[in-house]
């Protein structure tokens, strides 16, 4: 039986070489026929801590390696484009600080 491949979303990347993925799919309700949004969740096995939150990756069906991992990371298919906005704020707060100090040095 061939292994199962998927494509999701990195939710989590608390654990060292052990990634959080949700794989999102949406159903058409069977009796009222709206779409809703399900996610299953997979850990998966990172080696090389190659992700990041937020990372689209592919991963693949493997042997058991925890109690929840069953799946290895194949590839990062497109890196994460969000922007950490609290350490863009810490450093500009720090560049400002920077070259607050400076002025007083020179005046």
């Amino acid at each position: 039986m061939p292994k199962r491949v998927a494509v999701g979303v990195v939710a989590s990347t608390t654990n060292d070489k052990t990634r959080r993925v949700e794989i999102q799919r949406r159903v058409r309700h069977p009796m009222y026929g709206k779409y809703v949004r399900h996610r299953t969740i997979c850990y998966v096995h990172d080696e090389n801590n190659e992700s990041a939150l937020g990372d689209r990756v592919e991963i693949i069906e493997s042997r058991p390696r925890s109690k929840t991992k069953r799946w290895e990371l194949v590839r990062v298919v497109e890196k994460s484009q969000e922007v950490d906005v609290a350490a863009l704020r810490a450093a500009s707060r720090q560049e400002r600080a920077s070259s607050g100090q400076d002025a007083a040095e020179q005046g």
